[in-house]
């Protein structure tokens, strides 16, 4: 565990196009949940999909901050992917909120910026973009009327897993049943345990997570940072993470700020309406540049 700038987080690349883009997902994700998205950028991008700290095979952190998520991703996009100039940054949800906090302290890594279905602006946990899942769609998978009791039902659910009563991701996905009757709420979850040489353990910070639920929904203090480069705010017309009301700072904080809403979509629009996102991306990403 580990609050040092050399923090390390678990990246996979995607495709060798000579434009580049960044991927960092949202809470309980990893980086692996945008390898359909990426695929659909080639043949022109290369698509770097990370882990962010205490997700996935990335390192743990004493503290959930996202000014420091923002600053450990800075350090690894400088010491590679954008080590030859500023990259594109896809960001969903809480990852959303790490890459406008990453163009916000560090615009020079930052070409092009996509904030998927979040807002700047500081929110109970209940409705910080995150309820659930990057994969999970359903109607009662956790999405904006869910609350953050129940976001906090399904950490302690997790947190409670007896291992010594489990032998494997079949017997824990039942065990879990009762408590998370949601079979696809189950398996986004699930795909967070692993095996290792002392039996089954939970990658994510369970503990941190849980813990900063009210950090998670918030949205840090920048003073007067400003991103002038062009950013596409795309959300789900059935999301309720985009609001009218919350048009002034989006704009306030970057002012080449073009909004889209995805119909019949909801808060995953990347798994939602994958077709659709891909189309919203290239026509954003790859058109003719200054």
């Amino acid at each position: 565990m580990t609050d040092s700038d050399s923090i390390d987080l678990f990246t996979r690349t995607v495709g060798d196009g000579e434009r580049r883009v960044v991927f960092l997902h949202g809470l309980f994700g990893r980086g692996k949940n945008f390898t359909r998205i990426a695929k659909g950028l080639e043949p022109e991008c290369t698509s770097l999909l990370v882990d962010l700290p205490n997700h996935g095979r990335s390192d743990w952190t004493e503290e959930f901050d996202y000014r420091a998520m923002a600053d450990h991703v800075a350090a690894t996009l400088r010491a590679d992917f954008a080590a030859a100039g500023p990259v594109d940054v896809i960001g969903h949800s809480m990852g959303g909120k790490v890459a406008m906090v990453l163009a916000l302290r560090h615009p020079e890594l930052v070409d092009r910026l996509v904030v998927e279905d979040i807002s700047p602006v500081g929110t109970e946990a209940a409705k910080s973009g995150d309820a659930v899942s990057d994969d999970a769609v359903s109607d009662d998978a956790g999405d904006a009327g869910s609350g953050g009791s129940e976001f906090d039902h399904l950490l302690s659910s997790l947190r409670a897993l007896d291992f010594g009563s489990v032998a494997d991701r079949a017997a824990a996905d039942e065990a879990l049943s009762e408590s998370i009757p949601n079979r696809t709420v189950r398996g986004f979850l699930l795909q967070n345990l692993r095996s290792g040489d002392d039996g089954l353990f939970w990658e994510p910070n369970l503990e941190l997570l849980h813990d900063s639920l009210a950090v998670i929904g918030g949205f840090p203090e920048l003073g007067d940072a400003r991103f002038d480069h062009p950013v596409l705010w795309v959300g789900g017309a059935k999301s309720d993470y985009i609001r009218p009301e919350y048009g002034e700072a989006m704009r306030a904080l970057f002012p080449r700020t073009t909004r889209m809403m995805i119909k019949d979509s909801g808060h995953w629009l990347h798994s939602e309406k994958p077709e659709e996102f891909i189309a919203v991306l290239r026509g954003f990403l790859l058109d003719d540049r200054d």
